[in-house]
């Protein structure tokens, strides 16, 4: 199945080029699209960074990386995914900006091809819905840091079929990842239930019950989080964790899912976590 299988990954930003890299460390010839040519260059130096840092761990060898990057194939063309059997969509949570890559795609791509989306909360159903093969459209959401983070969320719709549900997580185990299934509801499981834990840290620092490291340290040490919730925040961004929380208020009516205002003036303020040098913590922006 590797030797022919072809996967795009359209979007080079962390989550695509992490991606990426997997799709091409297991095996399958992988292009990696974006209409940003010095955000290619970004992802290409990333994946080699990414790829030393497990040489020097010796999980893999010099000659896999040689192989994993003989697999990978970076454009700026849509057009490549034309003889690809899967696409998955990593672009920014912007509804519009995926509908459009889904309907060019679905004139590209043959109607074999399975799209699946990384989306980490807006409705698979209505992405499917407006392309001409609901039956196959999925859900693939990968966890960050991809190259280490075992779990693939796999969200299906009432139009997904059984056979695009099989194959997706035959090529999710074939990447050596562990894929569980979920059904599409805002949020789907992961972030249902860990946007509102980030978003009641970020309402007991502004109450000042504690203070950011404290209430970190208290859930790592108190609840084996291996990250406290500020921490995590940081990482995922905090205009996403933002992004989501609205998604799930708007989705279920539920004041619970509402963003705390510290957090919505902080991404005001563009202070978005790690990316932007300064969240909960403050960042070099060369760490």
């Amino acid at each position: 199945m590797k030797n022919k299988f072809k996967i795009a990954i359209i979007g080079s930003g962390t989550m695509g080029n992490g991606i990426a890299h997997v799709s091409a460390q297991s095996g399958f010839h992988t292009t990696l699209v974006d209409i940003d040519k010095n955000q290619l260059d970004k992802a290409s130096q990333n994946i080699n960074f990414n790829l030393d840092r497990q040489i020097n761990k010796k999980v893999i060898s010099e000659i896999d990386k040689k192989n994993t990057l003989n697999k990978l194939n970076m454009t700026t063309d849509l057009e490549n995914c034309k003889n690809c059997d899967l696409v998955i969509e990593a672009v920014p949570e912007k509804f519009e900006l995926k509908v459009s890559i889904f309907k060019k795609l679905d004139k590209i791509c043959n109607s074999k091809t399975i799209f699946a989306s990384n989306t980490s909360s807006i409705s698979i159903s209505e992405l499917g819905n407006k392309t001409s093969r609901p039956t196959k459209f999925i859900g693939m959401h990968f966890m960050n840091p991809v190259p280490i983070m075992k779990l693939i969320e796999v969200i299906n719709t009432i139009h997904t079929s059984k056979d695009t549900t099989r194959k997706i997580i035959e090529i999710s185990e074939s990447m050596k990842k562990i894929p569980i299934q979920c059904n599409d509801y805002p949020g789907f499981v992961s972030n249902r239930i860990l946007m509102p834990m980030i978003n009641e840290a970020v309402n007991c620092f502004e109450e000042k019950v504690a203070s950011v490291e404290s209430i970190d340290s208290i859930m790592k040490l108190g609840m084996g989080h291996p990250m406290g919730p500020l921490k995590l925040a940081d990482l995922i961004g905090l205009d996403v964790c933002v992004f989501i929380l609205n998604v799930l208020y708007d989705g279920f009516k539920d004041k619970k899912y509402r963003p705390s205002k510290l957090l919505v003036e902080m991404v005001k303020e563009n202070k978005l976590g790690k990316k932007s040098g300064e969240g909960f913590y403050k960042y070099e922006f060369w760490t």
